[in-house]
């Protein structure tokens, strides 16, 4: 491609690319994709972007296309591959000029650049980090920060291969970049700065600071990633050191800087962020290389306590900020690299030092003052805390929770940090939140709000430690003496405490709680549900105790899930709804008609909700389970919610799928019947399967409704060849399952899938779970349909060219070898009715696998037949002779729709209506009669004497 006539060529079609019109756009889109493979194009590309009088979207364009060929067509062995020439030539172009004016442009060809670098540096491209370290120290501050900001994206890119070979390779380039004088950039910038500060060179300092932060980013991988490998010298490791500890200088300096900058100040953040970049290398090179990090334990504790904890730190440190501090306190408090064995003599000298320089800086005054700042100051509920509250009660609910957090946000730091150290130093701390309780007997003055803030700081602090404080907190006393009057007091102002109260009642009623004391509690939360404040917190219970208190409960209950407004409170409230209706189970029946009535709106309100419908559905398989066959009543809601959590063509599935399995799975379970609405669901199923075959829940249904199974036949083939060991023997439970209730139509409807079972067994699966499998269902279809089983043997002996015979010999063979693999006694009984059904018979075949056959059938009347000591006579333990409705005491639940359909099941299978014992002796006398005594006496011959002594004295009264 000739450069000069194909640089307006390719200009035109990169700004018809840049179009909003279609008609234009797709045109040109399609044009460059035929170019990306054209020798030259990419140069062409390289002239656009780097042209600074182009349009920015075109050149924003340019590069994007430069980037993406890079991935496709650099790398020598790709096919279209650029040749070597025009890929030198392109090296040369991206490192000539670090002046690009535009910032995501810039971003983009450095992320290009590291892509190159990571297949060519230094082998192919040995010029490129000496070129950047030039260029980094340059005094053109935009030529500066286009160099840093490449060379943190070359750094990070070398350091993310982890090959042996590839490392050694980044060792060797690390050589260069950790001379000094690449350091001194970032000790000349952070002194500029701080002289700026001082002066009104705003605008020059603002170009400094993203710089500096470039500069502080690069400092970041290069480090790290040399200090991870095996290649560390002393040498680099004290330069690590003296930059690390040029860290603690520099952000103290920054620290005091930003005292001077008001806060309006647009210099303010940048100087934020540089400081909160200055406690991220801190923090990373800690969590990374703890051993490395032992000569710094000191002066971080000191630094960090000193700003957090003491009054150092007022009018300087701001919140994200003391963040930082903490998790660098908690880093170094929980890290277990500098936890002694109990064994000392076991632990490694340098966890000793750590653990000695820790023990040594945290003693009784620094703990205590810790811990009271902690409490006192950092629980304290904040003016904006309290007024949110009172202006938007979900919304302060919401916000005091959430995941992760306690790593960026003040609150829940405080208190993870609270729980690290009085988990680690709970001996030395436990007298001072005791001695903080003992100062707060009695109700607190509601017109003391700084004495209720403090009385809900210390509760907190008493919820969080609950596990530590077993030993030395008598709860129950502390709950009726004091803690049930804080809860009666309804002066609103008090709400915090009894809110805080009901909340560390949650914490403590799993570690040390009297049972007998629970009615009392239930009473009060009834009481506490009708208040106006929305605030309110799960808590345990014992059924028996609650059933006093269910209708108040669950009423009040409902009336604030329609009273709230916020998803995650609504979520909250469904949550304590589903666990009440769980444990109660079948005695919520008389009170949910409201609830019934309320969700299907708010499965409407919820449409752009997806984690509210999850809560609903889990809602609704309580809900079923509680109201067992009397759900049918919710079919007309029910039934489409289910059918669009499993529809996974709809959106929502990716959510709704796991509880609409489980929601669908309990309909089926208390149905008593398989509706036409219900069975119109299953349209779903073969793509479920497909997704995934070993989710039980999905093999459940097929065990529910195995009558109508026909239409899974050919995805149960296709899934047999890809799955799963576990994944085949549920799919073959499925197929067992169908032949168990239908054993006449069942063998037709998976007629496709038995040749495979046959060849499994005769060829002897090597897996025993798939071979009891396989014997199972093939020992359904011989047993109760004998004219299958005659047709399936003649089209093997078509399939694999020998006599039916021969092939029967076989199966019977394999099946007497690999009788050991069953280990369930049905399938082993299953097994030796099977193969007596195949006598009598004067087939020679059948005769000579007679021995094998016996030996079967001896094995399974052990496995079944339990004797009655005073007859002196056995019987079938399998055996079930009709069915009765059990009788179920107050404790226990009754049988649900899919217990009872597995009862009327089991009634109708062979297993436990045909006693194995009649069953032998009526075969073996009808082979006796077909081949006379003689005859019958030469095949009982064949088997072993001992086998045979067993058999009759099993035999004994027939």
């Amino acid at each position: 491609m000739d450069l000069n006539s194909a640089s307006t060529i390719v200009l035109q079609v990169l700004t018809q690319a840049t179009s909003q019109d279609t008609a234009v756009l797709k045109p040109a889109e399609e044009q460059l994709k035929q170019w990306e493979t054209q020798p030259g194009f990419y140069s062409v590309l390289l002239n656009i972007f780097t042209n600074h009088s182009l349009d920015v979207n075109v050149r924003w364009l340019a590069v994007l296309y430069f980037k993406n060929g890079i991935d496709r067509y650099w790398r020598r062995v790709a096919p279209h591959a650029l040749s070597e020439e025009e890929k030198t030539t392109l090296r040369a172009g991206l490192i000539a000029n670090f002046n690009e004016p535009v910032n995501q442009i810039a971003t983009q060809i450095s992320v290009l650049i590291a892509k190159v670098a990571r297949v060519d540096c230094p082998r192919q491209w040995p010029e490129l980090i000496p070129t950047l370290l030039e260029s980094v120290k340059v005094q053109d501050d935009l030529q500066q920060h286009r160099a840093l900001l490449t060379f943190y994206h070359v750094t990070k890119t070398l350091a993310s291969k982890r090959l042996a070979a590839d490392r050694k390779l980044f060792y060797d380039v690390s050589n260069v970049m950790h001379d000094c004088r690449v350091c001194s950039p970032f000790i000349v910038h952070a002194c500029h700065f701080l002289w700026l500060a001082g002066s009104a060179l705003m605008a020059r300092m603002l170009t400094l600071m993203s710089v500096f932060e470039v500069l502080l980013l690069w400092w970041v991988y290069v480090k790290y990633e040399i200090t991870g490998t095996s290649f560390l010298k002393d040498t680099y490791f004290y330069i690590l050191q003296a930059f690390l500890h040029a860290v603690f200088e520099r952000l103290k300096q920054f620290l005091e800087c930003s005292k001077s900058i008001r806060a309006e100040n647009v210099c303010r953040d940048r100087v934020e962020k540089t400081i909160i970049l200055f406690t991220k290398v801190l923090l990373d090179f800690l969590d990374q290389h703890p051993f490395s990090f032992t000569s710094l334990i000191q002066r971080s504790l000191e630094f960090a306590v000193s700003y957090v904890f003491t009054e150092a730190g007022e009018g300087i440190v701001f919140e994200q900020f003391i963040v930082q501090c903490m998790n660098l306190i908690k880093m170094i408090v929980k890290n277990y690299a500098y936890k002694p064995s109990k064994n000392i003599e076991d632990s490694s000298p340098e966890t000793l030092e750590a653990h000695k320089i820790k023990m040594a800086f945290f003693t009784y005054p620094t703990l205590m003052e810790i811990c009271r700042r902690l409490v006192t100051h950092y629980f304290l509920l904040t003016k904006e805390e309290l007024t949110m509250w009172e202006e938007d009660p979900e919304g302060f609910t919401v916000e005091e929770t959430g995941g992760d957090s306690w790593k960026y946000s003040l609150r829940p730091c405080t208190e993870v940090l609270f729980i690290d150290i009085f988990h680690e130093y709970n001996q030395t701390l436990a007298p001072v939140v005791l001695e903080m309780v003992h100062s707060l007997q009695g109700s607190a003055n509601v017109e003391d709000t700084n004495a209720i803030l403090i009385k809900d700081a210390v509760y907190n602090a008493v919820g969080l430690a609950a596990y530590e404080l077993f030993d030395s907190v008598d709860f129950d006393q502390w709950f009726k003496n004091q803690l049930l009057a804080e809860l009666q007091v309804s002066h609103n102002r008090y709400k915090p405490i009894r809110r805080r109260v009901i909340w560390l009642i949650g914490q403590w009623i799993s570690v040390k709680f009297k049972s007998d004391l629970r009615p009392v509690l239930y009473g009060t939360i009834c009481n506490l549900l009708q208040d106006q404040d929305l605030v309110v917190n799960d808590f345990e219970f014992r059924t028996d105790q609650f059933l006093p208190y269910l209708e108040s409960m669950f009423t009040l209950l409902f009336q604030l899930l329609q009273e709230v407004t916020e998803c995650d409170t609504k979520m909250h409230v469904l949550h304590v709804l589903s666990c009440v209706i769980e444990r109660v189970n079948m005695q919520i029946r008389p009170y949910v008609g409201c609830l019934v009535q309320y969700l299907p709106l708010l499965w409407k309100q919820s449409e752009e909700h997806n984690m509210l419908r999850c809560a609903i559905l889990t809602t609704l398989i309580h809900l079923v389970q509680g109201l067992g066959a009397d759900s049918k009543n919710l079919y007309p809601f029910l039934l489409p919610v289910i059918q669009l959590s499993t529809d996974v063509t709809q959106p929502p599935h990716v959510y709704l799928l796991e509880d609409g399995l489980e929601l669908w799975l309990v309909t089926l379970e208390n149905s008593p019947c398989l509706t036409p609405e219900l069975l119109r669901i299953f349209q779903n199923m073969s793509a479920l399967l497909g997704m995934s075959i070993t989710n039980k829940i999905c093999v459940l249904f097929m065990l529910s409704i195995a009558m109508y199974a026909a239409g899974l036949c050919q995805s149960f083939c296709s899934l047999l060849k890809d799955i799963t060991t576990e994944g085949q023997v549920q799919v073959l439970k499925v197929v067992e399952n169908v032949l168990k209730v239908n054993p006449v139509l069942g063998p037709q409807m998976f007629q496709p899938l038995l040749p495979s079972i046959f060849r499994g067994i005769i060829d002897g699966e090597r897996y025993p779970v798939v071979m009891s499998a396989y014997l199972g269902i093939m020992g359904r279809v011989l047993l109760q349909n004998a004219r299958f089983f005659s047709l399936l043997l003649s089209e093997m002996a078509r399939e694999l060219g020998e006599e039916s015979d021969q092939i029967l010999g076989n199966m019977i063979e394999m099946w007497v070898d690999r009788m050991d693999n069953i280990t369930q006694p049905e399938r082993r009984k299953l097994s030796a009715l099977a193969l007596l059904s195949l006598l009598p018979s004067l087939n020679s075949v059948i005769q000579d696998k007679f021995c094998g056959i016996i030996n079967i059938s001896v094995e399974g009347l052990h496995d079944v037949m339990t004797e009655d000591a005073e007859a002196g006579t056995y019987k079938d333990c399998m055996l079930m002779a009709h069915f009765e409705q059990p009788k179920v005491t107050d404790d226990e639940e009754p049988p649900t729709e899919q217990d009872k359909r597995k009862k009327l099941l089991a009634l109708k299978d062979p297993v436990h209506t045909v006693s194995l014992q009649q069953f032998i002796y009526e075969k073996l006398k009808a082979q006796q009669e077909l081949l006379g005594e003689q005859g019958f006496q030469a095949l009982m011959e064949t088997v072993d004497t001992e086998i045979v002594a067993q058999l009759q004295e099993f035999l004994q009264g027939f």
